[in-house]
């Protein structure tokens, strides 16, 4: 297999990753990558470092994004990213902001939750990361309880290895800690996303839709709010998955995208640039096309 040399998800410290952007680009270009997308969650704050980080060395193109996390009627909790966004818009600035604080309130009703299950949080921790203007999401509250060396025996007792266990554990979508967000929706993400000039791409669907007639329904719904595309290429994704996607794009005339999500170099899952099959299909990147260097 020759991996891609376009990796169009990675986040950074802005959001929950574990490099600065300079740093993710650094990394990339190490892994070989030539178009990087940095998608940090509801935040744009990182693209200009990024941008002027690619501009030093030239050999390395950066596509401005975001990925939105949005609520949905049918699923809790899906993410949108938005591809080619004016990261200096104004309207865009203030709509994050409105969704940032939204964001907070479900952090704090998770971290409630987790209180009410018995679990002790380090929410210094928390409130440090809030203090320095960088988003609290769902890896850094399942990370301080985790780390909480109160929590050590139930911990080993319920075999969680690693915070993102805890995470899968008490605080996706059904299961005791999870608690959803009131906003954006789907829709009002797409329009965001539309008005600073993007395109909105469906972020790896199978992860927060596993059931395959209900994908194909869920992208049909969204295209028609505006969708453009759908990430079929993806690190967790196997070969069937893949196909599956590719022809449903086809199908409804959506962008393939792809990416290995990375999120920095010791994550349990997305640690490694470039580490998605394109399976020998041709991605259908629409504008995107122009950006990728090969």
């Amino acid at each position: 297999m020759t991996a891609p040399t376009f990796d169009l998800q990675a986040h950074s410290t802005a959001s929950d990753g574990a490099l600065v952007p300079a740093g993710v680009v650094r990394a990339a270009r190490e892994a070989g990558v030539r178009t990087l997308a940095l998608t940090d969650h509801d935040s744009v704050s990182g693209v200009q470092e990024a941008l002027d980080e690619a501009a030093r060395h030239g050999d390395i193109t950066i596509v401005p994004a975001i990925e939105v996390s949005a609520i949905d009627e049918a699923h809790a909790d899906l993410h949108v990213c938005g591809y080619l966004v004016d990261h200096t818009s104004e309207q865009l600035a203030e709509a994050l902001e409105d969704w940032r604080a939204d964001r907070v309130g479900r952090a704090d009703r998770m971290i409630d939750a987790l209180f009410e299950l018995g679990w002790a949080v380090d929410v210094a921790a928390l409130r440090a990361r809030r203090d320095g203007g960088v988003s609290v999401g769902r890896p850094h509250v399942a990370a301080a309880a985790f780390d909480h060396p109160a929590n050590a025996a139930r911990i080993a007792d319920e075999g969680l290895r690693t915070a993102t266990d805890l995470l899968v554990a008490y605080l996706i979508p059904g299961a005791p800690a999870f608690r959803t967000r009131t906003r954006p929706t789907v829709a009002e993400a797409i329009a965001t996303i539309h008005d600073a000039g993007g395109i909105a791409v469906w972020a790896h669907p199978f992860w927060d839709v596993d059931d395959r007639p209900a994908v194909s329904a869920t992208l049909e719904r969204f295209k028609g709010l505006g969708l453009d595309g759908v990430e079929t290429f993806y690190a967790a994704f196997d070969e069937s998955q893949t196909r599956f996607l590719y022809a449903e794009a086809e199908r409804l005339d959506l962008v393939t995208t792809g990416s290995a999500d990375f999120h920095g170099p010791q994550h349990p899952n997305f640690s490694r640039f470039r580490d998605f099959d394109l399976y020998g299909l041709e991605p259908r990147l629409g504008p995107l096309a122009e950006y990728v260097r090969t």
